[in-house]
């Protein structure tokens, strides 16, 4: 390197105040040249990207690249989590944890083919975001140094700010009273009712306010487990069929929750979070299988299912244990195809019935509760003998 050049950080960059105060201290106090890199996993309006743009190399920045990551979000993370019909402590699609994987391995990439020396993001020190960039950084940089300006100087909101006005930055910074993460699989609303454990988040919170109310019915359309159409249209990829949907679900305000879990840092949290198309069509999806798997393939789906959330919610997505259970999750998939009816109503909805080439309730081999066709009375008292056998001698030898 020559004297007079600086060395370079790849900034995972958002252009909120954290990320925009990073840029500042990274020229001004490290004397570094920053390359501001933004993942959009579907949460950035193309009026938002040019903002950002223009105030990261207002504040600095000697390059802005904009990754979509939405295809790629949808092929890693959302596709399996549908697959498992993972929802975190049976509430929460894991809506901002599992796009985070997605930014943090699109960051370090970008810093490997620039190559720079150091990564740098704005976690603070009290949450799992830091968790899961600086793992990502970790195993898959080429000698990236992590470099987290807020979690390091221990910064308050009130701190950044001045830092910036002293530095001729007088951008306004009004914090809004809710915290919002967009993606395509969801929204998070954090704010002064989810740092308590009584108070729930008013409907005013929420991005997405309730425009329709007569009940409407949709049909879903899944290919080998895949969220592919929406009433009989097809779409080329399943992540523009979440997209229509969550247009058509969230009009009704389908999909607002609070979820309480176990950080990955120890502590508890609370988040709101509006997720109309994630929990219809994992819903859907459940309800589809549970017609076309075995009592034992949805038995192990759940088990593995449960930890693959776990371990992707915590930034554990690189061990190649994730690998094999993606590849049991995809092989429980090749006969879940068929069509989920659903009727959408303000605030929630309800889960119709299914059609498919695939489904087991068969009534050839009989209607439960009415007439047995595939076996006679017979056969049924000796099955009942058999399998209440071990319990009965258990019972006399014990009694």
């Amino acid at each position: 390197m020559k004297n007079n050049e600086k060395e370079k950080v790849v900034l995972a960059y958002s252009g909120g105040l954290d990320t925009s105060f990073c840029i500042k201290h990274l020229t001004l106090d490290r004397g570094l040249e920053v390359h501001a890199v933004m993942v959009d996993t579907g949460g950035f309006s193309e009026e938002e990207v040019i903002v950002a743009k223009e105030k990261a190399f207002n504040l600095g920045a000697v390059s802005f690249e904009k990754i979509d990551a939405v295809e790629d979000y949808y092929d890693k993370c959302i596709k399996y989590l549908v697959f498992g019909n993972v929802l975190r402590n049976n509430t929460y699609p894991l809506s901002v944890s599992a796009e985070r994987i997605v930014q943090a391995v699109g960051v370090v990439e970008y810093a490997n083919k620039v190559g720079a020396k150091y990564v740098a993001h704005g976690s603070t020190g009290a949450g799992n975001d830091q968790v899961r960039f600086d793992l990502m950084i970790q195993i898959l940089g080429k000698n990236l140094e992590i470099i987290t300006p807020i979690r390091d100087l221990q910064l308050s909101r009130q701190a950044e700010i001045e830092y910036l006005k002293k530095h001729g930055v007088h951008l306004s910074w009004e914090k809004a009273q809710y915290s919002v993460n967009k993606g395509i699989w969801g929204t998070s609303v954090g704010g002064a009712e989810t740092l308590t454990s009584d108070q729930a988040l008013p409907s005013s919170a929420y991005p997405t306010q309730l425009s329709k109310e007569t009940p409407e019915k949709v049909t879903l359309h899944f290919q080998k487990g895949e969220f592919v159409g929406i009433n009989d249209k097809t779409f080329d990829h399943p992540t523009q069929a979440i997209a229509a949907l969550q247009n058509l679900a969230g009009a009704f305000a389908i999909g607002r929750d609070i979820h309480v879990g176990d950080t990955i840092i120890g502590i508890k949290g609370r988040v709101g979070f509006e997720a109309a198309a994630p929990l219809v069509i994992i819903k859907a999806h459940h309800l589809l299988e549970k017609h076309t798997l075995t009592k034992w393939q949805q038995y192990w789906k759940e088990q593995l299912a449960n930890w693959f959330g776990m371990l992707l919610h915590e930034g554990q997505y690189l061990d190649p244990v994730m690998r094999n259970i993606e590849t049991f999750l995809t092989d429980t998939q090749e006969n879940v195809t068929g069509k989920v009816f659903v009727q959408l109503h303000p605030y929630r909805f309800e889960l119709l019935g299914i059609e498919s080439a695939h489904d087991l309730k068969n009534p050839d081999y009989g209607d439960y509760g009415e007439m047995n066709k595939g076996w006679s009375a017979e056969e049924a008292k000796g099955f009942i003998k058999l399998i209440g056998q071990q319990s009965k001698i258990h019972r006399l030898v014990n009694a």
